[in-house]
């Protein structure tokens, strides 16, 4: 297996709830919606602003480290033709950086961190823009 595969296993460990886990230990409760873990779908919008959130930090943080970092990512959960899916996905980034020519210089970065974030670094969400085929298949 190749450094760039990834997974993650899901077990079963109620009604309607599951637990994720990673190859590194990590663990992560996903629900149906009836109780406080996240869904699916709010997961892959944790997904995105995670993903993009990590890369706006690395960038921006060369330069000062924040004072204020909160991303929001939304979007509109619907069924249609097109089986269920989200539209209207938005993700808001509401950073505060110190007064300063540190400060200065992240605020500087910003509108093209989000930029390459958006094209080229986020995996997660170029993989939700590019359409990419996903495969199922039993095991047993």
């Amino acid at each position: 297996m190749s450094d760039s595969h990834r997974k993650i296993q899901l077990e079963r460990i109620g009604d309607g709830r599951y637990k994720a886990t990673n190859a590194r230990g990590g663990v992560l409760p996903v629900g149906s919606g009836h109780d406080p873990d996240f869904t699916p779908v709010e997961l892959l919008l944790a997904g995105i602003a995670g993903c993009s959130a990590i890369d706006v930090d690395l960038i921006a943080g060369k330069r000062a480290q924040p004072e204020a970092f909160r991303v929001e990512a939304s979007g509109d959960k619907v069924r249609d033709g097109d089986g269920n899916h989200l539209t209207n996905i938005t993700v808001t980034f509401d950073l505060v950086y110190p007064e300063g020519e540190a400060g200065d210089a992240a605020r500087a970065v910003l509108p093209r961190s989000l930029e390459q974030t958006r094209d080229r670094l986020c995996t997660v969400s170029r993989t939700v823009a590019l359409g990419t085929p996903v495969t199922f298949r039993l095991a047993r």
